[in-house]
């Protein structure tokens, strides 16, 4: 019986799983509902953290809270997941979310204070 060896060069396969484990991504997140006053940016910048994830999190005039995520994909995917729920006292209504091309700029994650633009 002649045993079979995988072929020393990286295949087809190998080479798409390898890079789907390593893809970027950047979410840009608005969430409404009762974000502020929650422990919201805190708990999102512990999440990011945990996860590898860049970025940065701040509130708005208007209530909401705005996010960029930019990380490997499954790492951002799980900050959008937990935009969607927020901390405990959270009651998040609506999170609108655009995928955005990564521009690996952001260093670290950040809570942003103030309303500067």
């Amino acid at each position: 019986m002649k045993i079979l060896k995988p072929p020393k060069t990286l295949d087809f396969y190998a080479l798409f799983t390898w890079k789907a484990r390593n893809m970027k991504a950047r979410a840009h997140v608005f969430v409404s509902g009762r974000v502020q006053g929650v422990f919201f940016r805190s708990e999102t910048k512990y999440k990011a953290d945990s996860h590898g994830v860049k970025g940065w999190v701040r509130n708005l005039p208007d209530g909401r809270v705005e996010a960029v995520f930019e990380g490997e994909e499954e790492a951002v995917k799980a900050l959008v997941e937990f935009c969607k729920q927020g901390p405990a006292g959270a009651r998040v209504t609506k999170v609108d979310l655009a995928w955005e091309e990564p521009a690996g700029t952001l260093e670290g994650f950040k809570i942003k204070y103030g309303y500067g633009f």
